[in-house]
């Protein structure tokens, strides 16, 4: 995705537009309109998309991070360079496939 046509506000900058009568440059109407199709469409030709388009969300569950507990652990080089090729936050991947596993684990003994 090209950084040049990102913008970053704040909360507290959006509320102080807002108090001095500045309106959203989204174009709501169109929004509105867009069908499912359309909006499937646009996120097929979206490569920030492609990895995403075919999984099965319907299972997904949302999950509150946990205080979490530093530790020193020894992993194979292999799972370490698999997890790290996919980029940043690889340490937080690994926690997730793990938790995954023990939801697993307590379904499979319940």
């Amino acid at each position: 995705m090209s950084e040049e046509n990102i913008t970053r506000v704040t909360l507290d900058e959006i509320l102080a537009r807002r108090a001095r009568g500045e309106k959203s440059k989204t174009d709501w109407a169109r929004v509105d309109a867009l069908t499912d199709e359309d909006i499937e469409r646009a996120m097929r030709d979206d490569p920030d998309w492609q990895d995403l388009m075919d999984i099965d969300w319907s299972k997904a569950e949302i999950v509150i991070p946990q205080k979490k507990k530093a530790i020193s652990i020894r992993l194979d080089e292999d799972i370490v360079n698999f997890f790290q090729a996919s980029g940043k936050g690889y340490q937080t991947r690994i926690n997730a496939v793990l938790r995954h596993f023990i939801t697993e684990q307590k379904r499979s003994k319940g």
